[in-house]
């Protein structure tokens, strides 16, 4: 069932208006004809209002002056006439038959509409102003009501409902056509690589359908659009780290060293290039596939126990420089190798980062239906307005955060790899130190 928000009840609204105001439009015309055309003319009323004074004076004259006007204007009009009284019966002399007087119970005044189920030509009378008496004829041929009924009703029939069509189809236009007119120049511009071409605010706070397609296109413009500046990045800072170690190495060959510290310089570099190359690769799949990993429950102390061990090793610290406040329950919803690889970045971060005899602690407190699980070391920290650009690719704040080597890809696969799980990551300052905050739900 579509939301109230959809396109479909609009079009319902707009097609039931639609038919409602035809329906009425030609009712309302179609009457408005019947009722103009159902009068005499002006010109007939003016002509017949003198039959009706020529009558009246030729009565007074007598018989024999109202028998010769009589016969005058039948002759003129073709028609047939009758003076008669109140009482509808005939002066002058005139004589009636009992189907004319049963004619004249259907007499119509000729100031009134005319009907049109009557066949033939109606009778009309004609009061006359001084005498109690009226004319009564056949009205004549030419002063027909409904002459033009039929041209008129056929363009109350057709005109009106183009009219009203040619209206439906502006409306209509103006509600699908132009904004997927929008879309369409939208859609160009992408394929055209302007991708700084932005989505009309007219359609992106449209509620319905086109809205939303408006603004999936638009996501997908931006996406598109900061994709590309970040791969462009991305190879102008690849591109400056691997020229470090190249240079290195040329110096290297070209300074007079044993072959020995010539095989150390060279499997120094070429390690840390190969980890370079490989945490591009990572980040930059990370970033253009977005994968969903599959969530599982995982033991937070003993995932923390695992990597403590591997990075007291490779760091050279001691085991009991890094601790955990966790409590027994803490099971999280996540995915075990991301979620090691993520905290492993930020635990071998705090050790890279921290002074000498300094500690790294994990914490964890239950928030509602999540675990928030902290990392903090005890170093300098980082500016305020700087714990976004943490976990930017090859952002190294060695200025506020010295010591160290990385390349400032960690945290930010750290960061993909939480989002990934549904989660969320961010930084902010310890009282000494930074801390890392991870949040993913409870099992």
């Amino acid at each position: 069932m579509p939301n109230r928000h959809s396109l479909f009840w609009r079009l319902v609204v707009l097609v039931a208006g639609f038919c409602l105001a035809m329906i009425w439009a030609s009712g309302y015309v179609s009457r408005q004809i019947d009722r103009s055309t159902s009068y005499l003319s002006p010109e007939a009323l003016e002509v017949l209002a003198g039959y009706a004074e020529q009558a009246e004076a030729a009565l007074e004259q007598g018989p024999e002056a109202l028998a010769r006007w009589r016969e005058t204007v039948e002759a003129r009009e073709s028609s047939w006439l009758v003076i008669v009284d109140a009482k509808l019966q005939p002066l002058g002399g005139q004589q009636l038959s009992d189907e004319a007087r049963q004619q004249l119970m259907f007499v119509r005044h000729y100031a009134w509409p005319m009907s049109r189920r009557f066949q033939g030509l109606p009778l009309i009378s004609i009061p006359m102003q001084e005498a109690r008496a009226q004319l009564i004829m056949r009205l004549p041929e030419r002063f027909r009501p409904w002459r033009n009924h039929a041209l008129l009703t056929a363009g109350a029939v057709y005109l009106a409902p183009v009219l009203l069509s040619v209206l439906f189809c502006g409306i209509l236009y103006r509600l699908l056509v132009s904004p997927l007119e929008a879309l369409r120049r939208q859609a160009n511009a992408v394929r055209g690589n302007r991708l700084d071409s932005l989505l009309p605010a007219t359609i992106a706070h449209r509620s319905d359908e086109l809205g939303e397609l408006g603004r999936s296109l638009e996501y997908l413009t931006r996406r598109l659009r900061d994709t590309i500046a970040q791969q462009q990045q991305l190879l102008r800072d690849l591109s400056h780290e691997l020229r470090t170690p190249l240079s290195r190495l040329r110096v290297a060959c070209e300074t007079p060293l044993s072959a020995e510290e010539m095989r150390q310089r060279t499997d120094r570099e070429v390690v840390g290039m190969q980890q370079l190359v490989d945490s591009t690769l990572e980040f930059a799949w990370l970033d253009s596939e977005q994968p969903r990993f599959e969530c599982e429950p995982v033991e937070v102390a003993a995932l923390w126990d695992v990597l403590c061990e591997n990075a007291c090793f490779e760091a050279g610290w001691p085991r009991e420089r890094i601790r955990a406040l966790v409590p027994e329950d803490c099971r999280v919803l996540g995915n075990l190798n991301a979620l090691a690889q993520a905290m492993e970045n930020i635990l071998r971060n705090a050790i890279r980062y921290s002074p000498a005899q300094g500690q790294v602690c994990l914490t964890a407190h239950r928030e509602a239906r999540h675990w928030r699980l902290s990392i903090g070391d005890e170093g300098p920290g980082v500016p305020s307005d700087q714990l976004g650009v943490i976990f930017h690719p090859f952002a190294r704040l060695s200025a506020a955060r010295p010591g160290g080597d990385g390349f400032g890809l960690g945290l930010a696969i750290a960061r993909s790899m939480v989002l990934m799980q549904g989660g969320e990551i961010w930084a902010e300052n310890g009282a000494p130190g930074l801390r890392m905050n991870i949040r993913l739900r409870n099992v």
